[in-house]
Formats: structure tokens, C-alpha cells, sequence
């Protein structure tokens, strides 16, 4: 049992990743206690969730995802909703996740899949495949086989983490588990909770970077990376995609963090005042809202200077003259 190993290698990108990733997060460590910060945390949380739900075909937008959180009543599939509130609660338990414990991977995913999955907290018993149409693409490991597997997984990770980088060993946890399929459903949801689950042991900080969000928008190229790992038969591509996504939006956390800071003009710290999170707004809404009359006067101080700094963006980013553009805080 403790002689397995997941195979994969440690290439020159995946070392220059891990290294630009620890210098990001000790300087958003060092300049931001993001834990003080808690509209910045629960609007990361929601995009978590959100994406994290989407990627797996929940149709919820994310205001919808937002209102469902809120309490707010919305219309839509009763198994979608019930996504959302399962995952919200599992990540309110956030903290209380020992990701080296298979009891606690078990009773999260009992809390995760609670009144949509019949199999829920417990593996699997049938045999599972990836389809695309009627063709089988993936054949996961026998039922049988699914118990010894997972132990054999969590005893190299419980041996492995003072001896492999966490930015290593939780993207090779993600391909293993994906690879193994131990439950009927929820398998993606459950990876990627724990990938951050395995990262806020090593940075706290982790627990409030929307991972999830990042993998959405490079959803092809998320599962494409997996489909090579079957092929080779090692997690280093996937490996080198997931260090390569948390790279990135480390960038955006920065930026985030940054609206919080002094540095911002006046001007761009009153707009975000007067504006929601993904809420979309046109130019003259919010000049309505700031009390302006001069268009030139608005995106010179106002609107061209935030979406530079990332901090609202355009619905309709290929044209930006368009009459039905709108802007939204992010």
C-alpha cells in the first residue's frame, strides 16, 4: 500500500511555476490580509461555486448562483438549486477539511451531493464511463477496485506532503481522482474542492482564490489536459495546466486586492462604490449614479482606468463602442 506512487515528472515549467506562484502568494500575503477583506471572500466564494457547478452543466448564471445564497427566491431546476445550496454549504465547512482524511472526502461529499445523488457520501458500486454521444471515451477502474485505490492514493499523499510540493501533489491528486471516478457522481466538484482543500493547508490564503472560476473559462483545454493524462498514463499535463491557471489568477487576486488599496484614484474608488458585484451597468447609469454629465470626462477618469486596472470589465469586450455594451464590476 505504501509503495504506490502516481506516475508523473517534474518538468522545468511545472519548477518555474511553483516558484512564480509562491512569490505571488508571499507577496499577496505580505501587502493584503485578504481574510479582512469579506466582500472580496464571499464574492470569490460565489464565482468558486458558480463555476465550479457550471462546469459540470448547472445552467444557474451567476447572479442567480448569488440569490440562491442570499436566500432569495429563484426560478429554476429544483436539482440546480439544491447544487448550489450543497456546495455552499460544503464550503462553509471549508476550514473543518482534513484533505489527507478519507472519512472527511466521504462526509463532504455527503454534504456536497445531499438530495441529488442516491450513492451520496459513499463510493460507488456500478461501473462508470466518460461519454461523448454514444462513444465511451473514458472507462473508469472497476467498482471493486475503487476502495484499495483510494487508500493507496491517500496513504502516498499522507506520506508525500512534507516530502512533495503542495502545488505538486494536490494537481496530482486532481488527475488520481478523476482517474479512479470513486463516486457515482460529483467526481469533478469533489477534485476540485479538495485541489483548494490541500492548498489552504499550505497558504490560507487559497481558501478564499476562486481556482474553480479559473478552470471554467479553459474548460476545453481542463478536460483536454486530462484526456492527454489517460493517453500517457502520468498527471504531468495536468500538472503544468492547473500550475498554469493558478499563475494567472493569482494576477487577477492582485488586482483585486489593489481596489481595495490607497493607490486608486478617487475617481475609480467612487465608481466601484456605486456599483454591484455582476451587476451590468451602461455608461449612462453610472454616470447617473456619480452625478457626471461629460461622456469624455467619465472614461477618461472614471471608466477607461478601471477596466486597465481589471476591476470592472465589458460585456462585449470585441465591441467596445456597442450600443448594447455594459459594464460590470469584478
Amino acid at each position: 500500500m505504501g509503495d504506490y506512487k502516481p506516475p508523473f515528472t517534474i518538468t522545468n515549467e511545472i519548477l518555474s511555476y511553483v516558484s512564480s506562484i509562491s512569490e505571488k502568494i508571499g507577496r499577496i500575503t505580505a501587502t493584503s490580509n485578504l481574510e479582512s477583506k469579506p466582500h472580496l471572500r464571499k464574492n470569490n466564494r460565489i464565482k468558486s461555486i458558480h463555476s465550479s457547478l457550471k462546469i459540470e452543466a448547472n445552467s444557474l448564471s451567476l447572479g442567480q448562483v448569488r440569490d440562491v445564497i442570499n436566500g432569495k427566491m429563484v426560478l429554476g431546476e429544483k436539482k440546480e438549486i439544491q447544487e448550489v445550496k450543497n456546495a455552499y454549504a460544503a464550503y462553509e465547512k471549508f476550514s473543518e477539511i482534513n484533505p489527507y482524511s478519507i472519512r472527511d472526502l466521504k462526509k463532504f461529499h455527503g454534504i456536497m451531493t445531499k438530495y441529488v445523488v442516491e450513492e451520496s457520501g459513499a463510493f460507488r458500486r456500478g461501473e462508470e464511463g466518460v461519454f461523448n454521444g454514444e462513444q465511451c471515451i473514458f472507462m473508469a477502474p472497476p467498482a471493486r477496485f475503487v476502495p484499495q485505490l483510494m487508500e493507496e492514493l491517500f496513504s502516498w499523499m499522507d506520506e508525500g506532503k512534507n516530502s512533495v510540493h503542495p502545488l505538486i501533489l494536490s494537481s496530482v491528486f486532481h488527475y488520481e481522482f478523476v482517474f479512479i471516478h470513486p463516486f457515482s457522481d460529483g467526481n469533478g466538484r469533489m477534485a476540485r474542492l479538495w485541489h483548494t482543500a490541500i492548498l489552504s493547508k499550505w497558504k490560507p490564503v487559497f481558501e478564499y482564490i476562486p481556482i474553480e472560476s479559473q478552470i471554467e473559462k479553459f474548460q476545453d483545454e481542463y478536460y483536454d489536459a486530462i484526456a492527454k493524462c489517460h493517453v500517457d498514463g502520468a498527471s504531468t499535463i495536468l500538472i503544468e495546466f492547473m500550475l498554469s491557471q493558478i499563475d494567472k489568477i493569482l494576477d487577477d487576486i492582485s488586482v483585486q486586492i489593489s481596489g481595495d488599496n490607497e493607490q486608486l484614484s478617487e475617481y475609480i474608488k467612487k465608481m466601484l462604490g456605486v456599483m454591484e458585484y455582476d451587476i451590468p451597468y451602461t455608461s449612462k447609469a453610472l454616470m447617473e449614479k456619480l452625478g457626471l454629465k461629460s461622456k469624455e470626462g467619465f472614461r477618461r477618469n472614471y471608466l477607461r482606468p478601471a477596466i486597465d486596472m481589471n476591476l470592472i470589465r465589458m460585456t462585449i469586450p470585441d465591441k467596445p463602442n456597442s450600443r448594447n455594451q455594459r459594464y460590470v464590476k469584478i
